[in-house]
C-alpha cells in the first residue's frame, strides 16, 4: 500500500506501507495509541479510522523525525491518502470472501479498482495476517 502525506504547508511525502513488515516495537506502539489489536487497527487503517490513520502516520513520521510526538500529528483528511494496488485488493477480497468477510468492506475495495494502479512485483495482503 502506499501512504501519501500532502500537507499543505510542506513537502509531498510518501510510505510504501506493509501491516506485516512492521517493527514490533512499531506494532505496539499502534496497539497502545488505538486501544485496539494490531489486526482490528489494520482494518481500521483500510476502513477510513481516523485515529488508526492518524496513528499510522505518526508511527511512518517517526521514522524520519524520531523525536516527533503523537500530538504533533495533525492534518486535514485531504492531506492523507491510503492507496492499495490491484493485487493487494484482489488478495484482499479473495481473503475476505473466504472468511464470509464484510461485504460493505469488499464493496468499497472493489468500487477503486479501475483507479487502483497496477502492482509492482508480488502483491502483499493490505491487512495483517
Amino acid at each position: 500500500m502506499k501512504v501519501t502525506y500532502t500537507p499543505e504547508d510542506g513537502d509531498e511525502q510518501v510510505f510504501d506501507y506493509n501491516p506485516n513488515t512492521l517493527l514490533s516495537a512499531e506494532r505496539e506502539a499502534l496497539e497502545r495509541r488505538t486501544g485496539r489489536a494490531f489486526k482490528e487497527f489494520a482494518m481500521g487503517v483500510l476502513k477510513g479510522d481516523s485515529l488508526c490513520r492518524r496513528a499510522l502516520l505518526h508511527v511512518l513520521l517517526k521514522r524520519q523525525h524520531p523525536t516527533i510526538n503523537f500530538d504533533d500529528v495533525d492534518f486535514c483528511w485531504d492531506e492523507l491518502t491510503i492507496e492499495m494496488t490491484k493485487g493487494e485488493i484482489d488478495l484482499a477480497v479473495e481473503r475476505l470472501r473466504e472468511k464470509n468477510g464484510d461485504d460493505a468492506m469488499i464493496e468499497a475495495m472493489l468500487k477503486g479498482y479501475e483507479e487502483a494502479p497496477e502492482s509492482q512485483g508480488k502483491a502483499r495482503l493490505p491487512f495483517a495476517v
